[in-house]
């Protein structure tokens, strides 16, 4: 270190000379070169920056840097966190997507919606689906099989009228005079109001006269339009969805007679209070009572006076209504109609309900049925459970929500439906082949290895959905598959009984008359119509059902003998 010279060394504060080279050649050399490059690679100083052996100022520089480093992390805090509701604003953007999409995505076939709200390319979607879906024996025919009841005209064998026809000239084959041929097995074909003299006499002993009775629905001394118009009033207004105006006009066109709207009117009022007096609504009940199954389905519907009527009293009152919130009442709800029938439609009640709550779904059932119950998903029917054998979920309201949730993805996430469909067509198929040969029951070990996989797709629908977002609530696929976990016993009891189907269509066919109608006329004016309109086509579809025409069937309950149903025989 003595070796460099004072003022040589940069450890001594000074710069190296050229001619202070040889000096670096004595024994310090190493020491002092060591020394040397080990500070020549130090930048040169800042201008105005304290020198570093200014401890205060270094302080001051520290503070400052100190300053700027937590002004930094204030603002990058600032920016994470701007960053993360960006990225939670697009979470739930992107889940708002998702829902529309879905509810877009939303037909017939995977939702309750109605055919007629599709447009031309989902109705040819829909059937290209079915088609392919659709498995056929090999060795079924198209069209009616056989022991299938047709539908065609059947000849009257006492028409009202018989005429002869001019019989043929020349022969069909070679055209040949027929003049004085010998007669043959004849072939034959078919094609398919009123004053009223009331005759009186006089008496011999008081000289009262006396006059036959009008027919019923008449009255003496005035005019009456006859059954035939009432009959085309009814069923224009209740079959052909058409408004009391509009039908007035269309009864003018097609007869001549000018009536009012106020007289269709009353005709209906008339035709529904005819049938109240009968007793249809008492013989219905107690003939739907009478049966081993029922299906039941219900449709919102527009009326203008929604006066709520007196709610009925709660069965019991731990029982929670699955239409309460957090304890609060929900309002009434809207006016629906309920339709009860029979699986194969024989009987069809249509029922006009202020709501859709459980006391008023659960009172339109009747008392006395103890069956099964077909119905589509609607919590308020599990708590008549305590009264009926059970319950079938429709296993096509099941199939439609999981072709909804299969659609979702990722990917093939949500495979887990398609499965579920697929057992389910699986159990359809094996209860037919078990009617057709006869049997009562499923193959046990069948139907063991068809629940054993629906239960293990139920699970991989839990799982996988259980922690994916939605916005709002549970994402779809868990919202299913906890249903169908909870209502297994529901969604198989067709496997059980095979008097039950496994469908609710045959109701949901019988909700279509309200929405045609209100397709078409709009509305409702009351509780009041609605109830008449129910009932007189419920009595006009279950008379149908019976072969009796709507003319004939009007024009009884006219007349004060309306068509009743069959009564159940008393044992």
């Amino acid at each position: 270190m003595s070796a460099c010279g004072p003022g040589r060394c940069l450890d001594h504060g000074g710069e190296l000379a050229p001619d202070s080279l040889g000096a670096w050649r004595s024994a310090g050399f190493g020491v002092c070169l060591f020394a040397w490059r080990g500070r020549a690679w130090q930048p040169s100083r800042v201008p105005g920056e304290p020198a570093p052996d200014d401890a205060a100022g270094l302080r001051a520089a520290n503070a400052r840097l100190r300053a700027v480093i937590e002004a930094q992390h204030a603002e990058i805090e600032v920016l994470r966190a701007a960053q993360e509701a960006g990225a939670e604003v697009i979470r739930r953007l992107e889940l708002r997507l998702a829902e529309v999409e879905r509810r877009l995505a939303m037909d017939s076939s995977n939702s309750g919606t109605p055919t007629s709200k599709e447009g031309i390319a989902a109705g040819e979607q829909r059937k290209a689906r079915q088609r392919s879906e659709r498995e056929r024996s090999k060795d079924r025919k198209r069209g009616g099989q056989p022991g299938h009841q047709g539908k065609g005209l059947r000849r009257d064998p006492d028409p009202g009228e018989r005429k002869t026809a001019e019989p043929p000239a020349e022969c069909r084959s070679c055209r040949a005079s027929l003049a004085g041929a010998a007669g043959a097995e004849p072939r034959w074909a078919q094609v398919i109001d009123i004053e009223i003299l009331l005759p009186g006499l006089a008496c011999g002993g008081c000289g009262a006269v006396t006059h036959a009775p009008p027919p019923p629905g008449l009255h003496a001394g005035s005019v009456a339009y006859g059954p035939v118009l009432n009959a085309a009033a009814v069923l224009l207004s209740c079959c052909g969805n058409v408004p009391a105006e509009r039908a007035a006009q269309l009864i003018g066109m097609l007869t001549g007679e000018a009536v009012s709207a106020g007289w269709v009117d009353k005709a209906v009022a008339r035709m529904s209070g005819r049938l109240r007096a009968g007793g249809f609504d008492e013989a219905m009940a107690a003939a739907l009572a009478a049966e081993d199954v029922l299906a039941a389905d219900e449709t919102p519907v527009n009326v203008l006076d929604k006066t709520p009527l007196p709610a009925p009293a709660a069965d019991d009152a731990s029982e929670a209504d699955p239409e309460e919130k957090d304890g609060k009442k929900a309002a009434a709800g809207a006016p629906h109609v309920l339709v009860v029938t029979t699986p194969d439609a024989r009987l069809r009640l249509l029922l006009a309900l202020a709501s859709r709550r459980k006391a008023a779904v659960g009172g339109a059932i009747p008392a006395a049925f103890t069956g099964r119950l077909m119905t589509d998903g609607y919590a308020g029917y599990q708590h008549l459970l305590d009264r009926i054998a059970g319950i079938q979920q429709c296993c096509q309201h099941v199939i439609r929500r999981c072709r909804a949730v299969e659609g979702l993805g990722p990917g093939t996430l949500q495979s887990w439906a398609g499965d579920i469909i697929a057992i389910l067509a699986q159990a359809h198929r094996a209860v037919e082949d078990a009617r057709a040969r006869g049997d009562t029951i499923l193959d046990p070990k069948l139907l063991a290895e068809l629940r054993e996989r629906y239960d293990t797709a139920v699970r991989s629908g839990i799982i996988h959905n259980r922690l994916r977002d939605w916005a709002p609530g549970n994402h779809p696929g868990y919202a299913l598959g906890c249903w169908l976990r909870d209502y297994k016993e529901q969604v198989f009891l067709f496997t059980r009984d095979f008097a039950v189907d496994w469908t609710n269509n045959v109701s949901e066919r019988g909700a279509k008359a309200a929405k045609r109608h209100q397709a078409v006329s709009g509305y409702w004016h009351s509780l009041a119509t609605l109830a008449r309109w129910c009932r007189i086509r419920s009595y006009l579809d279950s008379a149908a059902a019976h072969g009796t025409t709507a003319l004939h069937a009007i024009r009884g309950a006219l007349t004060g003998n309306p068509w009743l149903p069959p009564l159940p025989e008393i044992a």
